[in-house]
């Protein structure tokens, strides 16, 4: 799939109020992606299908991409105010909202996939996410992850911390608030206008998710350096939000059913991320030419810090449901840190001792 496909959008339609004709609802999803972008906009319409079959055919979704009814950052708003009635995106997008809400898509040295599922699941994660959301007549579902993101595409090599000070460089979240620390300037704007931007070098690097959704974007022709996760985003979750009055207005099969659409298909995702990666990696390199490196250990440091000191400050939100999230969020994740170094790190040692032929 060429990257002129993937941003090339269909018309835009008309905001004309959801029809109910025969039984049936049918709803319009906005997107924050380009249409049919592999791990995104391909998960979105999946959904879609999938809320339209376990409702027995008496929902259905239309899936619209970013720019065709409403901006790649404008969907949060227009489902809020019941303009379309459900949107596909990344809690970590709503940073101006609620930085608690970006947390749950995604913090540098945060929670992994199966640690946020379990903390949204089991540790009262997703009751606080369902609270915070109902002050914007918003019902969220965690609907996938993309695993540890990729640190990003680069013009030029990195070495120091140094080489991150006044870097123009296309990051979302709170990602983009560690970045400030360091010394970069910040760049938020939709993925479809990131190659245009990296072209033209009014930008010298972005990151979006991994290889995966980032190989059909061209990145790595024009910024030839890319670099392998570190603790940037450990994992970033996918949502998929419908207005809250519309959720409340179904009959309790149907919320059932949108509810499953959406829970059923977190483990489907998490599968496509991590199959695909590895695959559209080696395309990557053969066809972009790109070259491959770490982040050397001195800025992962300096980024640990930044991390370290932009959670003090959150810690101190005036808003007293915003600073219970992030404390819930912060206690999970040492528990979880704590377990992972006395099960999961010995695995991966031993497992990278040993290579099968």
């Amino acid at each position: 799939m060429n990257r002129r496909g993937i941003l090339a959008g269909a018309a835009a339609a008309g905001l004309a109020t959801p029809a109910i004709a025969q039984g049936r609802i049918e709803w319009r999803m906005v997107t924050s992606w380009p249409r049919n972008l592999p791990g995104t906009g391909s998960q979105a319409n999946k959904i879609a299908e999938r809320i339209g079959i376990l409702s027995g055919g008496r929902i259905s979704v239309r899936v619209f991409a970013a720019g065709e009814v409403v901006p790649a950052f404008g969907v949060f708003d227009a489902v809020s105010q019941g303009t379309v009635d459900l949107y596909h995106a990344t809690p970590h997008f709503w940073f101006s909202r609620s930085r608690a809400a970006s947390i749950i898509g995604s913090f540098p040295f945060g929670l992994m996939t199966t640690e946020l599922t379990a903390w949204l699941r089991n540790a009262g994660g997703q009751a606080m996410w369902d609270e915070l959301y109902a002050r914007f007549n918003l019902k969220p579902f965690l609907c996938g992850n993309s695993g540890p993101q990729w640190t990003g595409f680069f013009r030029r090599e990195l070495t120091t911390p140094d080489d991150l000070r006044g870097l123009r460089f296309r990051a979302g979240g709170l990602v983009g608030g560690m970045y400030q620390r360091l010394g970069a300037s910040v760049v938020q704007m939709p993925v479809g206008e990131v190659f245009q931007a990296l072209q033209s070098g009014n930008i010298d690097a972005a990151e979006f998710a991994g290889p995966w959704a980032d190989g059909p974007l061209g990145f790595g022709r024009v910024a030839r350096f890319y670099y392998r996760p570190c603790g940037q985003e450990p994992s970033a979750s996918l949502e998929t939000v419908v207005n809250k009055a519309k959720f409340d207005a179904l009959p309790d099969d149907l919320k059932a059913a949108v509810r499953f659409a959406c829970e059923s298909f977190n483990e489907e995702s998490v599968a496509e991320w991590d199959h695909f990666n590895p695959l559209a990696l080696k395309q990557i390199v053969e066809t972009q030419n790109v070259q491959v490196r770490s982040i050397p250990e001195p800025i992962v440091r300096a980024m640990a810090e930044a991390a370290a000191a932009f959670i003090r400050e959150l810690r101190e939100d005036p808003d007293a449901l915003n600073r219970r999230i992030i404390e819930s969020y912060i206690a999970y994740r040492q528990g979880a840190v704590d377990y992972v170094a006395e099960a999961y790190a010995p695995v991966h040692a031993a497992r990278a001792m040993v290579r099968w032929a």
